[in-house]
């Protein structure tokens, strides 16, 4: 089964096609990152415009790569919620003329399924049930994949998802937008005990808090230029992706054993961190876990693994029909359309 896929949750117009769920036949990205730098992240107004202008070529593209013609294809699968509502809604409505005028079914995917459905993409043994760590710019969250459409929410953030805090710590730290993969690269030159960073407790102790460490290096950077001190930037990347990595770990690997889990896995655009996905190998074979991650080309945003929750989606019979909306925020548990 050839399914088509559409992308265009926040500032990546993706188009892909993907075979029975598990097998990358194209994959096409166009990425407008240059163009958000320059305001230091992603502005709205100009990603839904981008999108508009994207969406129809790189569609094309997927299925030249793929070597398909549109009517070939077997289901057209796109992300519907969370994400930037103008975003959403060019991709939403463009998958659903293109199913309307092929005659195809039309697979309605939430974009944080999709991005642990990247996994099945990487690693073909995968099989539910496992227990999941999801980690982007928006979300970071725990969750238990009981089946390819069954979820259960075990932890969240409560304010400042850890991607965000990445970003914004890193604007403070002087680092372009997207600052994670900046932090990554300073942190290898920098000493992680040099600065003491808080790590914020929560009522559940799976939930996540990260608004607290990111103003704590805010005011410690600004504390340092104050007194006229020359801040390390190196070693305050280190410390702070140091705190994440092991904030992120410690909680999933506790929820993880408090759940007799020994099957884990990892995904999301933060996934991409060199110092989460160590901390995080080391937890999973210190406990005898058996750990998933994607690799770096499948964490970020992309349709292929849009395609692949599509084909679960449709399996499960989960077909929208032409009045399908798009949902800026949806609980993974909660997907309704």
């Amino acid at each position: 089964m050839d399914i088509l896929a559409i992308e265009s949750s926040c500032d990546e117009t993706a188009a892909a096609v993907v075979r029975d769920g598990r097998e990358i036949i194209s994959s096409v990205v166009a990425t407008q990152i240059e163009e958000h730098r320059l305001y230091g992240g992603v502005v709205p107004e100009i990603a839904s415009r981008r999108h508009c202008e994207s969406i129809s070529a790189v569609v094309s593209e997927a299925l030249e790569k793929a070597s398909l013609k549109s009517s070939e294809v077997d289901a057209v699968a796109v992300t519907y919620a969370p994400g930037l509502i103008g975003a959403l809604l060019v991709g939403v409505n463009y998958a659903k003329g293109l199913s309307y005028s092929l005659g195809r079914p039309l697979v309605p995917v939430h974009h944080i399924r999709g991005h642990i459905a990247a996994n099945y993409l990487a690693h073909r043994e995968l099989e539910p049930p496992y227990m999941c760590l999801v980690v982007s710019g928006g979300n970071s969250i725990i969750v238990m994949v009981k089946d390819y459409t069954e979820f259960e929410l075990i932890g969240q953030t409560v304010d400042d998802a850890a991607g965000e805090a990445f970003d914004k710590s890193a604007r403070s730290m002087g680092f372009p937008y997207p600052g994670g993969a900046f932090i990554d690269k300073a942190a290898k030159s920098g000493d992680p005990t040099k600065y003491k960073l808080p790590r914020p407790h929560t009522v559940n102790p799976y939930d996540f808090s990260f608004s607290g460490l990111k103003t704590a290096v805010i005011n410690l950077i600004h504390n340092t230029q104050q007194r006229g001190e020359t801040l390390d930037i190196n070693s305050l990347a280190a410390c702070f992706q140091k705190t994440v990595s092991e904030i992120l770990t410690d909680k999933f690997i506790g929820a993880a054993l408090e759940n007799g889990c020994k099957k884990i896995a990892l995904a999301g655009g933060v996934a991409a961190n060199g110092g989460l996905r160590r901390t995080l190998e080391a937890a999973a074979e210190k406990n005898e876990m058996e750990l998933f991650i994607p690799p770096v080309s499948l964490c970020g945003d992309n349709a292929a693994m849009i395609g692949c929750q599509g084909y679960y989606e449709f399996l499960a019979g989960n077909i929208a029909k032409t009045d399908l909306n798009a949902y800026a925020t949806m609980r993974i548990d909660k997907a309704v359309f």
